[in-house]
């Protein structure tokens, strides 16, 4: 930040009035950042969807950029979105695992390392960045990334609504509690007024309009962190799509769970809202607009729909929880100022949100080699752009329905993943095998060895936590471990 604007800042919080714009805050562009959760990427119809109508998302991708090698930094939630506040690798976080679960070793094989289940006050989100630059800065929905003293409020947002130590709700329907899908009484605060027949999406989607015209009428720059519970378990869809979607589902579709796609279909709907409401308090020219999901969809059963998988992530491979694709590779779309429309298949990762707002907010932030992410303005000028760098990392050492322990990395076309238990390695050339069903590491052996070094090396560097030995599990004693 410029010395004009720092004295700026500290003059008017001494007067208490730091919401108070500046000539310069009030030039930067408006942020709506929206993050669905478990959606997988294949799961719009833009990304090749057999079953869901997505217009809104798809007039978005039309109108701006669509990335087609998106990841995020985890195949679960937590860490993905630690790592968009701060743009660092949930690994060098040491958060590889959900808030629930962080403290936790397990009894399998391998002992799962205990992880932080909160993000330190101490680490400099992406909010309390643009919040120094003159933002009003607002989060609903989904937060996960911690207990009470890491709510949004101690991240650098102003304002929260229904940001909660919990990574679900309990339903999506008024009144939003209770204890009937989760072993826990679960409840999503600051909705009010609702009443009976109300649904969480689009009453989260309310509260951001409100907002949103509150911010443009006080002529601030706002960021709005909009991060949805949908499409998350429980899957309940509103009863008229769920029927929609069943009758169109036919014996040859890949996708086949109508609650799912209902709730898929409402979170288009009001994303369409959004948009709409951009257009019409006549901001569309100075809002960046951001769409991604936290990893990739859950193919598994749940609870209240037991006959079908929530989601099916062909052509990728396995689901949420997994360092293959369909656990990992998201959609990401971006329009606004300064992005050109088409795509792009440069691999990105969600470390990289954090210094793409900020460089798009013309905010300064820490030096590229303090950071896991790098900005995508390049990129979102010009989609042939080089970022300057080699690989893509993963690590999650835990266990999952999906997944043994496992780290992974993607350099080029080629993906690496070595598992804990067996230290077997995988070798797949995603442009020729995106589905990773022809494993290459004993045809390419000196590739398959240069990778696993490079990764060791990384986990290293960022001192990641990893597996012990377990000396109590029936594996070790027989092993005489």
């Amino acid at each position: 930040m410029n010395l004009h604007l720092q004295l700026t800042v500290v003059i008017a919080t001494l007067l208490g009035v730091s919401h108070t714009p500046n000539a310069l805050a009030a030039q930067r562009p408006n942020i709506l950042f929206i993050l669905a959760d478990d959606l997988g990427w294949a799961d719009l119809a833009s990304y090749g969807s057999d079953l869901h109508e997505t217009p809104h998302l798809d007039r978005l991708a039309g109108e701006g950029m669509r990335f087609t090698d998106a990841y995020a930094a985890s195949p679960v939630c937590t860490p993905t979105r630690v790592s968009i506040l701060t743009g660092k690798h949930p690994a060098r976080l040491h958060m590889t695992i959900w808030r629930e679960a962080a403290l936790e070793r397990g009894n399998r094989r391998l002992l799962e390392p205990r992880c932080l289940d909160s993000l330190d006050v101490e680490e400099n989100t992406v909010a309390e960045h643009l919040r120094s630059a003159g933002y009003y800065n607002m989060h609903l929905g989904k937060w996960h990334v911690g207990r009470a003293e890491a709510y949004p409020q101690a991240h650098g947002f102003h304002r929260n609504i229904g940001g909660t130590l919990w990574g679900a709700p309990q339903t999506f329907w008024h009144p939003f509690n209770g204890d009937a899908y989760f072993r826990d009484w679960r409840y999503v605060p600051d909705l009010e007024p609702t009443g009976p027949g109300d649904y969480l999406t689009d009453v989260l989607t309310d509260k951001a309009l409100a907002l949103m015209e509150e911010q443009v009428a006080a002529r601030r720059p706002f960021f709005i962190n909009l991060w949805y519970h949908t499409v998350h378990t429980p899957i309940e869809g509103k009863p008229e799509l769920v029927e929609r979607y069943r009758k169109r589902i036919q014996p040859d579709s890949i996708r086949k769970n109508p609650h799912y796609a209902a709730m898929v279909h409402s979170m288009d709907a009001n994303v369409g809202r959004l948009l709409a409401r951009i257009d019409a308090l006549g901001i569309r020219e100075n809002t960046l607009v951001v769409f991604a999901s936290d990893n990739g969809g859950f193919n598994k059963a749940c609870k209240l729909n037991k006959e079908l998988p929530v989601a099916n992530n062909t052509p990728l491979r396995s689901g949420k929880g997994s360092c293959y694709e369909g656990g990992l590779r998201v959609p990401m779309i971006f329009r606004g100022p300064g992005v050109s429309r088409g795509t792009c298949s440069t691999p990105v990762i969600s470390c990289d949100l954090f210094p793409t707002f900020l460089e798009a907010a013309q905010v300064d932030f820490p030096p590229t080699d303090a950071l896991d992410g790098r900005s995508l303005m390049p990129l979102l000028k010009d989609p042939s752009s080089e970022l300057g760098r080699r690989s893509l990392f993963f690590h999650y050492p835990h266990y999952y329905p999906t997944t043994s322990p496992v780290s992974a990395m993607r350099q080029g076309s080629w993906k690496l993943l070595e598992y804990y238990e067996d230290r077997r390695i995988e070798l797949y050339d995603l442009s020729r095998d995106l589905g990773e069903q022809s494993n290459q590491a004993s045809e390419r052996p000196a590739l398959a060895r240069q990778l696993k070094e490079e990764l060791h090396h990384w986990r290293t560097q960022v001192a990641a936590l990893e597996p012990a030995s377990n000396p109590g599990h029936p594996s070790s004693i027989k092993e005489g471990k």
